[in-house]
């Protein structure tokens, strides 16, 4: 079994906003001296996870995370008889085991909580016998976290829980930020929206005038799961690991970032993947963009770069990887499902 595999992508998107800023305008980031296009790793994690692609291969097996599990539990229990103080008291002590609540919003925690389905199980489970028995939960009832059975998502991502560090998880899988293999220019989109009710005639000007931003861009992403970790955050379940492996790969392949979508239709397959296993110590292969690209034929350009300085990466260190598979869109070359059965054996 190798340890570490990697995943190098490259995704081409036509004009779009995938990824926005706190004013609206597309993500960017300085990189070999130049402006590139940006998409976060968490915009890209969380559209993975909840993707239907996902979620359909990993059915039973995804966490939540949220702050608002005491609600759910309020709720269950007003529903099954409860009265509402002596519910909001209690559920406030079951939310409270997965992180600290608000003063002001008692059901409500201070942080995402990323709750596993055995968790949440748990925790309805307890709720049904509260309401059963109409009493508040024990000290050792509200014992709801668990080390076991943790769900793929968080297996893959990992987390954090500050109150009680010892069911905190180490991500198997770490994600770049996303970048623009060559310099990028965000530009500006003035538009009008006419009232379909105008007449024509004295109406002819337009009910709304506003401005966009977006881009367009070849982006670079790089993904590596340490499988050993992934398997061992799942209790010793290899198969599970390799469903999850599969499942996050053909996601990163084929799910795009929802941003502007209804505007821009910015949806894109990877033009090119090449996928590494092996026990070496990874490394990305973004510095094979730190020259922006510039060429008429921008795709081939940009992965003659890449297996360029994968190359390299050999022939000074070693060999770099055990084995590799790439798929190439451009030329047609290599499939998915081929990729999916070596990232996975």
């Amino acid at each position: 079994m190798s340890k570490f595999i990697q995943l190098h992508l490259l995704t081409s998107y036509a004009p779009s906003n995938l990824n926005r800023d706190d004013l609206g305008r597309p993500k960017t980031a300085k990189m070999g001296g130049f402006d590139r296009l940006r998409v976060s790793s968490q915009s890209l994690k969380r559209n993975w996870r909840v993707s239907e692609l996902f979620e359909e291969a990993m059915s039973g097996e995804i966490g939540i995370r949220t702050k608002k599990l005491g609600e759910e539990v309020f709720n269950t229990l007003v529903a099954g008889g409860v009265k509402e103080k002596q519910a909001t008291s209690w559920a406030s002590s079951i939310a409270g085991v997965f992180g600290k609540v608000k003063k002001d919003k008692p059901l409500e925690i201070e942080q995402l909580a990323h709750i596993s389905t055995a968790e949440k199980e748990a925790v309805l489970a307890l709720a049904d016998l509260l309401c059963k028995e109409q009493r508040e939960p024990t000290v050792d009832e509200l014992k709801l976290l668990k080390a076991d059975r943790t769900s793929v998502d968080i297996a893959l991502f990992g987390r954090m829980l500050a109150s009680s560090p010892e069911f905190n998880v180490e991500a198997a899988c770490q994600v770049a930020h996303s970048i623009s293999v060559h310099k990028v220019l965000v530009e500006d989109d003035y538009f009008t929206a006419v009232d379909d009710l105008n007449d024509g005639k004295t109406d002819t000007g337009s009910a709304h005038i506003g401005e966009a931003n977006f881009a367009a861009a070849l982006f670079y992403s790089y993904i590596c799961i340490n499988k050993s970790q992934l398997i061992e955050n799942l209790g010793g379940n290899e198969a599970l690991a390799d469903s999850a492996i599969k499942a996050l790969t053909e996601a990163a392949v084929k799910v795009s970032p929802k941003g502007k979508q209804n505007s821009f239709a910015s949806r894109a397959y990877a033009s090119y993947v090449m996928a590494e296993v092996g026990e070496q110590q990874p490394r990305s292969l973004s510095v094979a963009y730190l020259r922006p690209v510039h060429d008429d034929d921008m795709a081939d350009a940009a992965i003659t770069a890449i297996e360029k300085q994968a190359a390299n990466f050999d022939a000074v260190y070693g060999k770099c990887a055990d084995a590799r598979y790439t798929i190439n869109a451009v030329k047609g070359e290599g499939t998915l499902n081929e990729l999916l059965d070596f990232v996975a054996k």
